[in-house]
């Protein structure tokens, strides 16, 4: 989306259940029960919270079924405050302003077998998937599902189930580094098959290195980390320049150069806004980056840069706008 924001419709929240240790399924539903705008599997949507705070949240219900959507919200207590507002102010009947469903995660037409591979709430998008392709699409898939415990496992019960036996397995590590599973053999030798990997960006960085052999194109990445979570204790305030006007625009600690340009009144295309869609890739003409995208190659570090996520250490860069 180029927008800033996208349009908005009020949706109710009919329920809400755990669906794992500190995660929330919320179940939302237009008024009088009327049918909702049609989604593809690794859809997300916008969703404004009680607190006025705009989130993405992938949606992991049946894209077959028009009458709900289902998202899962984990409360992020080092995040900016959008799933904290959700799980903390909202009960049914709460309406919730949300977007149309849109994709920048779509499964490929082109792919006769999928590798999944989630970690934690990254599951979200990635249930809707193997739900299509396991109901009815009926191409080949395997999902590694990476949590620490059964009960921090979302949608456990579920992928467990014949539906999926077979093409789920599930690895609990039990948050200790030396039992962590070894993504390495999945990637050691190119296969055809197209990759969807979801969770959290140490994850997705791994398999971002060790797919380096691997046919670009087959591999998918989204990140489902809120952008304040990339924050790094340490975090100095900058000035972008705009080469284009000669315009300095200050960047605070806490905020994003696409935010900061958006407060200077700039329509800055993105989309996923987690460093891994490539959407707000912008030249760097000037200055010292500090990269934290999963796009880009080091190669390409020296004249681009991810304004969603990235930021400076020296004290000013120059962008290309």
């Amino acid at each position: 989306m180029s927008e800033r924001y996208p349009p908005l419709m009020p949706l109710t929240v009919a329920r809400i259940v755990p669906a794992a240790a500190g995660i929330h399924a919320f179940e939302l539903v237009a008024a009088r029960r009327q049918e909702l705008p049609p989604f593809t599997p690794g859809a997300h949507v916008t969703v404004q919270a009680p607190n006025g705070l705009l989130r993405k949240y992938s949606l992991a219900n049946d894209c077959g079924e028009r009458h709900r959507y289902v998202i899962a919200v984990k409360r992020e207590a080092a995040g900016r405050g959008g799933s904290a507002s959700l799980v903390d102010a909202c009960g049914e009947g709460t309406v919730l302003p949300c977007s149309a469903p849109q994709n920048d995660f779509e499964l490929s037409d082109k792919a006769k077998e999928f590798l999944f591979i989630a970690g934690g709430i990254g599951i979200t998008p990635i249930m809707s998937m193997v739900r299509h392709l396991a109901l009815r699409d009926g191409r080949r898939f395997k999902l590694h599902y990476l949590t620490r415990s059964p009960e921090e496992t979302a949608f456990g019960d579920e992928l467990s189930a014949p539906l999926f036996a077979g093409n789920v397995a599930i690895h609990h590590d039990g948050g200790n580094s030396a039992r962590s599973f070894d993504l390495w053999p999945l990637f050691e030798r190119p296969r055809a098959v197209h990759v969807y990997c979801c969770g959290p960006r140490a994850m997705l960085q791994a398999v971002r290195d060790m797919s380096g052999h691997w046919s670009a194109s087959t591999i998918h990445i989204e990140s489902f980390a809120d952008a304040g979570t990339l924050a790094v204790a340490g975090d100095r305030p900058f000035r972008v320049r705009l080469a284009r006007t000669g315009t300095a625009v200050d960047v605070g600690a806490g905020q994003s150069i696409l935010e900061a340009l958006r407060e200077h009144g700039l329509d800055v295309p993105s989309s996923c806004e987690s460093g891994t869609c490539g959407t707000c890739r912008t030249r760097l003409l000037a200055g010292d980056a500090d990269h934290r995208d999963l796009v880009l190659s080091e190669a390409e570090h020296a004249d681009s840069i991810m304004v969603c996520v990235s930021r400076a250490r020296s004290p000013e860069i120059v962008i290309d706008r």
